[in-house]
């Protein structure tokens, strides 16, 4: 290669790399408006899955939310662990069943199910946004007595008799003191869900329901949940964009929605209807969802508002 091609490469390298960088201007000034939407906003995302076992998913979902709160946006986490929860069950050859989908949580599982969450996965989880440079704080809903919980019993499918399902229970207060001291000292707070039960006991509960209800109790601008489908789909397939409490009431009663989409959307509209502005059930296993979600004219994903 002669001196004159060299130049040419170095002019046509410059102008790629000056392209790119105005490109990278021009998504700025796109999310601009929406950032100064959410500034001093609080959003409530749900985090779980497999996803969090991969340590390259998770330092991206932190560096996610350490962005959300260097532009004013107050991010509240909460987040699962069913997976975890059953590797360590498996370890201790502690036997576990299902109901509807819920575990049967005995004194042995209950023990493991909050060392798992409120302990390995929520120190993991704090460590993550704070090596990205956030000031992450993680707590259970037994701390600050941020969710009291009572027992919850589920129903056969065959005879509809009520089952015992041990420790598992849901939310029926929420104190949200504990969250609005981090939020105002611009804290993330990093939520497990386990509750205690007003008979003094540990309840598990399930991850959604629990951010739904701390969704509506602090009345979060939006509750982000994170799934891995991308949305809600109506008869033809497709992703619904938006819709309404009773649009989504609607769909579950004709059986578009069904399976385990019946309670994620059921728990969007208890968040709607309690006090969140609005949730989005978006697949959470998407680059940057939550950005993508906030800060771009369309978002992902499908949108839940009052009537």
């Amino acid at each position: 290669m002669n001196s004159l091609d060299k130049q040419r490469q170095r002019q046509e390298t410059g102008m790629t790399i000056s392209q790119n960088w105005h490109e990278k201007a021009g998504v700025l000034i796109e999310a601009l408006p929406y950032m100064r939407r959410y500034a001093g906003c609080s959003v409530l995302v749900k985090f779980g899955g497999h996803a969090m076992g991969e340590q390259e998913y998770v330092n991206a979902f932190a560096a996610d939310m350490m962005l959300l709160r260097q532009v004013g946006t107050r991010p509240i986490i909460v987040h699962g662990g069913g997976p975890q929860i059953g590797k360590m069950l498996e370890k201790l050859n502690i036997e576990t069943n299902f109901v509807n989908g819920l575990r049967v949580t005995d004194e042995a599982t209950i023990s493991v199910v909050e060392m798992v969450l409120a302990g390995a996965i929520n120190k993991s989880l704090v460590a993550s946004i704070n090596a990205a440079g956030g000031c992450a704080v993680g707590l259970s809903g037994k701390d600050g007595n941020l969710i009291t919980a009572t027992k919850l019993t589920s129903q056969s499918e065959n005879d509809g008799q009520a089952i015992d399902l041990g420790f598992v229970g849901k939310p029926e207060t929420v104190n949200t003191a504990v969250i609005d001291a981090l939020m105002g000292a611009e804290m993330i707070p990093v939520v497990a869900p386990i509750g205690l039960g007003i008979d003094g006991h540990t309840y598990n509960i399930n991850a959604d329901t629990a951010a739904g209800a701390l969704a509506g109790a602090i009345g979060a601008t939006r509750l982000l949940m994170l799934t891995d489908v991308a949305g809600v789909k109506g008869a033809d397939g497709n992703v619904i964009s938006h819709l309404t409490v009773s649009e989504a009431r609607a769909l579950i009663k004709d059986g578009t929605v069904n399976g385990g989409m019946i309670p994620k959307v059921e728990t969007c509209i208890d968040a709607v209807e309690t006090g969140a502005e609005a949730a989005v059930i978006l697949d959470g296993r998407a680059p940057h969802a939550v950005l993508v979600e906030l800060f771009t004219e369309h978002g992902i994903g499908t949108l839940i508002t009052q009537d």
